[in-house]
């Protein structure tokens, strides 16, 4: 890499132009979003709880009353008697794992599905955008676009909507996330642009080497992936209350009843949260061990106690203790998605917190 190489000052303009659109046919898909919930929520998904209250009342009353099954002939050997089949059934169909997802989760009714897949479809075309102000940005310098924090804002902001992509494409039910997600990435690109925004310029030579590649592109994935989790957990702890109050009889209000039946059940939030970090948490692993090597490279020792370090481990750490405390305590639900939450708390704070308020080797924020 040439270390003196210019700045492409028109290019960098246009990586900001494709930023700017990409943020407001987000914006759109973000209108959409809310028609989807919207329209989506006057038919199919308000009448799920009384469906559901009704269905629970049915459940009750079938594991009371078994109904008699008819007896069936069993020969073994030469002898031929007359038996009555085992019946199984649930030990607790009332349990909160046998609560379905809410019909909003996938699309809802036709209309509301209608809006889902437009808001879908532009926020493909915002993606497409934004992955080529992102990439414009690295061809105006001829290097990794994540040097500062306006450029790790749009690359993070970036692959949250790469993975959520993915997972619609793999055939995953996660349109419930399309809402939150096109919020925070809306709130993302609006910081980097105004607070975080940094002129394009090249790096500090402590930043010349193969694994900023490595190392930081690792740390951006690892965190929009950490993101989907977050988010699967915040509305576990909406959801919960609200199957809660459902169980004991009581008649949610009616708009917390057309919010709430956009979201997968409790329990299949809650794994969908465990699944992604358990995925995650060895990539975690390995971006603190390459940003290690990479310390040992650029400064001549391998952990020196600095802020962004440190952090990094203490995200490492909470992690640790959420996925330990669900694999051997069997800690699950509000216990679990209050550990989950502290541990992506220790990763913003790592992300914004330590490049803002401490001076370290990694202070390239370029504020």
């Amino acid at each position: 890499m040439n270390i003196a190489a210019a700045t492409n000052e028109n290019l960098a303009q246009i990586s900001n132009y494709l930023i700017y659109s990409a943020m407001a046919v987000y914006a759109l898909a973000f209108i959409g979003h809310i028609a989807e919930w919207v329209f989506g929520s006057r038919s199919k998904v308000a009448r799920t709880a009384a469906a559901l209250g009704r269905g629970r009342g049915a459940g009750a009353e079938a594991s009371a009353s078994v109904p008699e099954q008819p007896a069936v002939q069993v020969r073994e050997g030469g002898t031929t008697t007359m038996e009555r089949p085992k019946v199984v059934t649930r030990s607790a169909p009332g349990a909160r794992a046998d609560v379905p997802d809410g019909p909003g989760a996938a699309a809802g009714d036709e209309q509301g599905d209608m809006y889902g897949r437009i808001a879908i479809s532009l926020t493909t075309l915002g993606f497409l955008f934004h992955v080529a102000g992102v990439l414009t940005r690295s061809f105006s310098v001829q290097r990794a676009p994540w040097a500062n924090m306006y450029e790790f804002s749009t690359a993070f902001s970036m692959c949250i909507v790469g993975a959520y992509l993915l997972l619609l494409v793999l055939k995953k039910k996660v349109r419930w996330i399309g809402l939150p997600l096109i919020t925070t990435v809306l709130l993302d690109l609006g910081l980097a642009t105004t607070v975080l925004y940094t002129e394009s310029d090249q790096l500090v030579p402590a930043l010349h080497s193969y694994w900023l590649w490595i190392h930081v592109s690792l740390a951006i994935v690892c965190g929009a992936l950490f993101y989907l989790g977050f988010v699967a957990t915040l509305l576990y702890l909406f959801r919960d209350p609200y199957e809660a109050k459902l169980e004991r009889g009581d008649k949610p209000g009616k708009f917390a009843t057309s919010v709430m039946e956009r979201l997968p059940s409790a329990a299949s939030l809650d794994k969908f949260a465990y699944r992604i970090n358990a995925a995650v948490f060895p990539f975690w692993t390995f971006t603190i061990v390459a940003g290690a090597i990479w310390a040992g490279d650029a400064w001549g020792r391998y952990w020196g106690w600095d802020p962004k370090e440190v952090w990094s481990f203490i995200t490492w750490v909470a992690y640790a203790c959420y996925l330990h405390a669900r694999a051997t305590v069997g800690w699950k639900g509000r216990k679990a998605a209050t550990l989950a939450l502290i541990a992506f708390a220790c990763f913003l704070f790592n992300y914004y917190g330590v490049n803002i308020f401490f001076n370290g080797k990694h202070s390239y924020s370029g504020l």
